[in-house]
């Protein structure tokens, strides 16, 4: 789930990164645009009901595989 969250907001972790490049304690404000873009990317894929989708493909994936056994 982290993987793919990563993968399609890439956009947003270059522009967070490029922002915070060279930054301290200053990323908490110069950043925080980008951080709040990034976040809400992220939790499009990382939330309670990205989980349970996943859980319930990943256990009709295992079932398909566990009738194939002989």
């Amino acid at each position: 789930m982290k993987q793919k969250a990563l993968k399609e907001c890439e956009h947003y972790t270059a522009k967070y990164a490029e922002c915070a490049a060279g930054r301290t304690l200053s990323i908490v404000w110069k950043c925080r645009e980008q951080a709040n873009q990034l976040n809400q990317c992220l939790h499009q894929y990382t939330n309670d009901s990205v989980l349970e989708k996943m859980k319930k493909e990943y256990m009709l994936q295992q079932d398909g595989k566990g009738s194939l056994r002989i």
